[in-house]
């Protein structure tokens, strides 16, 4: 217990110290996130490329304590793929935050990082029938790549989970702090539950441990008033290391859905009514979000990241408790909270 109390300090140290230099670095080569008073309605310039100090400190952490990495059933050439994956979003990022990439390039980083998890070895082999027994994947539809076994079924599986909760990440990326403390929440739930007698996988409690401790670092500078943004790397690189853990724990996506739930059905929502109007939904932003509509009730920005904490880690620590019908019970749960939500603020709408 008490390396992983050494561990958590070095690597939120780390990502302090990170923070501090990639927020001079931003302001030194004008990399800032200009306010519009429509979305961004913080009151100065803001630097933007903090991803990169939670990338810093996540991967240096992981380097340190790489041996306890490969205990389990994970394999070097799996962390391996994890990190280029991350390096092209980064890249992406970087690129996007200085020059404002079209939506159409900017899709060909998180496409990239994907493949690299797949074809690093990252796959989902099973998936839990909540009525029991598993839906096996990994054996249909194979093919091979440079000597290597692949199963389409799975690389499908994959490729739109992570989609998913990268672009649940990235769009709900429109207040201080919020993205980095959902994922903190979700990096706490899978920390605990792999580290329980029952589903134990130190290799991947050591790796959300180490994920936690980064965003916790990092939120000491992105909590409103926040002087440091993720930008566009950080933010999709968040919802891809939480989905990367969510997969490689042994397909613990009931988990991340229980912790993400409201996010994501928060996006899911943008995106049909987007479709509906005839907009590419992920061409322009709006104040359509539900986190927007709470602010513009008068709530706080810190009240409103709070209210989504509170959520995610009720229903995220439910799963600790609840086999898999009763998760998926806690899942409809969620949903009805979303629907009474969205309802009700629609309601309020037709009196302003």
């Amino acid at each position: 217990m008490f390396d992983l109390f050494i561990i958590f300090c070095v690597v939120f140290i780390l990502s302090i110290c990170f923070s501090f230099f990639i927020k001079k670095i931003a302001l030194k080569f004008n990399i800032l996130d200009n306010p519009d008073g429509i979305l961004k309605k913080h009151l100065k310039p803001t630097p933007l490329l903090g991803g990169t100090a939670i990338f810093l400190s996540f991967f240096l952490g992981l380097f340190l304590i790489h041996k306890q990495l490969v205990v389990g059933d994970l394999e070097y050439s799996h962390w391996i793929g994890v990190f280029v994956g991350a390096c092209f979003l980064m890249l992406g990022g970087f690129l996007d935050d200085r020059y404002n990439l079209h939506p159409s390039r900017q899709i060909i980083f998180p496409l990239l990082a994907i493949i690299s998890v797949i074809f690093g070895g990252v796959e989902i082999s099973k998936i839990t029938n909540p009525f029991g027994g598993f839906v096996f994947l990994d054996k249909c539809c194979l093919f091979s790549f440079l000597g290597n076994t692949y199963s389409f079924v799975s690389a499908f599986f994959v490729l739109v989970w992570l989609l998913g909760m990268m672009y649940t990440t990235k769009l709900l990326d429109g207040i201080d702090g919020l993205v980095t403390s959902i994922t903190a929440v979700g990096a706490l739930i899978i920390f605990l539950f792999t580290m329980t007698t029952r589903y134990y996988q130190p290799d991947i409690g050591l790796a959300s441990l180490v994920l936690l401790a980064s965003c916790l670092g990092f939120l000491l500078f992105n909590w409103h008033p926040a002087k440091i943004f993720l930008g566009e790397g950080g933010s999709l690189f968040l919802g891809y290391i939480l989905g990367v853990l969510a997969v490689i724990s042994g397909g613990k996506i009931a988990i991340a859905l229980l912790v993400m739930g409201i996010p994501i059905m928060d996006v899911f929502l943008i995106i049909v009514n987007r479709l509906r109007e005839k907009k590419n939904p992920f061409c322009f932003a709006d104040r359509k979000h539900l986190h927007f509509k709470l602010l513009d009730l008068g709530i706080s920005q810190q009240k409103v990241v709070i209210f989504y904490i509170i959520v995610s880690l009720i229903f995220g620590l439910s799963a600790l408790f609840l086999q898999s019908l009763g998760k998926l019970l806690a899942l409809g749960i969620l949903v009805l909270i979303m629907f009474i939500i969205v309802v009700f603020l629609n309601y309020l709408n037709r009196f302003e």
